[in-house]
């Protein structure tokens, strides 16, 4: 049986006998994209397909580096940190080439924890769209360098003098994927295992940079697999010896790592809504109220894109990463560039987006924020022509320099509270205002050279 095959309880049970599996893989993506899981047993997963099965919710209250929130009231030592319920998802079944016939489920929490869990967020938001009218496709491409190191020698070398696979720039080089090819083809052939095809794969201007565009699907799903490619190729990477990375930026030398996310509605009888064969640059008035939204709450939703610390170094002039809330037809300096695809792949690219994004929350989010623009029909004005960097636009448009002013508008918004819920808004933005703080008890190199003798 295979995998692709799996959509209901009794299928998943089925795959499970029929391989002769004593154990299967279940796991779950917490705040930060960190997939957080275990080999269950067999009796244990049939049973839990059927009731679900209790998992601890301190996945839901700590850090990417297991260190406990102290700022958040769904879960602490407050609450003693007890179990929720989580249920199996059984048509996410997947094959882990590398692990013979074992396979992976995903679960997603429910009950009081489905409101701050991820995969739930997304879920709400596409029941929006649902109830609009309107099914969404998505996608996600991911810049990512790829070093010649193990987990042991970045520790070793305190993240230092990284050796990146190959030298140079080598933008679409044939040289370096020919090189690497073998890699290459491993990657591909994986993520077509895995059911999170590859549309295109590439060297980008960097060291050891690649990107990868995975193939579009129900926005779910390409949630799903842009979470599970950014696990997984990590994985891949660190069984050859080498590591990936999908941070915002690593070197002040290079360009960041998007994570550029691609959107389009479609209509009840599945054509595209952003199409208008008659409309300026093939747009329909419900995609310029899409992005009208997008544009418009940018700023304030910005945490949930820009989740990082280190995000916020990406977004500077002249590196490919939008610095204001803009929009344009193929233009890649805004933070929304509109592709005039025609009736099948009219759509818009979320471009703020950097590769350490979470998804679900990201995708919750630029898909949101265009919904409350068409429920408002917000008018985006006039796309921008030329450098978006060399023109100064009006305050309300300039997005947060820091994740904790970030957060700060997040909480505060009136409208990721009608979008998200409470409970997530409170949640989320008390998360990022924590990942600020602890790298507030950083102290950097940049401040060491620059202080430790002159002052």
């Amino acid at each position: 049986m295979d995998a692709r095959d799996v959509k209901t309880a009794a299928d998943a049970r089925a795959i499970v006998e029929m391989r002769g599996l004593t154990h299967v893989k279940v796991g779950v993506f917490d705040a930060d994209g960190v997939l957080r899981g275990k080999y269950m047993g067999r009796d244990k997963f049939f049973s839990a397909l059927e009731k679900g099965f209790g998992f601890c919710d301190v996945v839901l209250g700590w850090d990417s580096n297991d260190q406990l929130y102290d700022n958040v009231k769904f879960t602490g030592w407050h609450t003693a940190y007890p179990d929720a319920n989580v249920r199996i998802i059984p048509s996410s079944c997947r094959d882990l080439p590398d692990e013979g016939q074992m396979v992976l489920f995903l679960a997603e929490f429910e009950g009081e924890a489905e409101a701050i869990c991820p995969r739930g967020l997304l879920r709400r938001v596409l029941k929006r769209a649902e109830s609009l009218g309107y099914g969404v496709n998505a996608a996600a491409e991911f810049e990512f360098f790829v070093f010649s190191e193990t987990p042991d020698s970045v520790r070793e070398k305190g993240y230092r003098n990284l050796k990146p696979i190959t030298p140079g720039f080598f933008g679409y080089s044939m040289l370096r994927n020919s090189v690497h090819a073998d890699f290459y083809n491993d990657l591909i052939a994986m993520c077509a295992a895995m059911r999170m095809p590859l549309e295109g794969l590439h060297t980008e201007t960097g060291p050891g940079v690649l990107e990868a565009a995975i193939e579009y699907s129900e926005a779910l799903e390409a949630a799903d697999r842009a979470a599970l490619f950014k696990t997984y190729t990590k994985v891949l990477a660190q069984k050859r010896g080498w590591m990936a990375t999908f941070m915002a930026k690593w070197s002040k030398d290079w360009p960041g790592q998007s994570g550029h996310l691609h959107v389009s509605l479609k209509d009840k009888n599945g054509a595209n809504a952003f199409h208008d064969a008659d409309g300026a640059n093939g747009m329909s008035d419900i995609q310029r109220w899409f992005v009208g939204g997008q544009k418009a709450l940018m700023p304030e939703l910005l945490a949930m894109i820009a989740c990082t610390v280190n995000s916020y170094t990406r977004l500077i002039p002249g590196f490919w990463a939008p610095t204001d809330a803009t929009w344009g037809i193929e233009n890649r300096t805004c933070a929304l560039r509109v592709i005039p695809g025609g009736p099948k792949s009219q759509r818009v690219e979320y471009r703020i987006a950097a590769a350490d994004i979470n998804p679900y929350i990201a995708l919750a989010c630029a898909i949101g924020s265009g919904l409350w623009g068409i429920e408002n029909r917000i008018d985006p004005g006039e796309p921008i022509r030329g450098n978006a960097y060399e023109i100064k636009f009006p305050s309300e448009a300039a997005l947060p320099r820091t994740l904790y002013e970030a957060a700060e508008r997040l909480e505060a918004s009136a409208a990721a509270r009608d979008l998200f819920g409470d409970a997530f808004t409170e949640h989320y933005a008390a998360t990022r205002k924590w990942e600020e703080r602890e790298f507030r008890k950083a102290i950097t190199d940049w401040e060491m050279a620059r202080y430790f003798e002159i002052i």
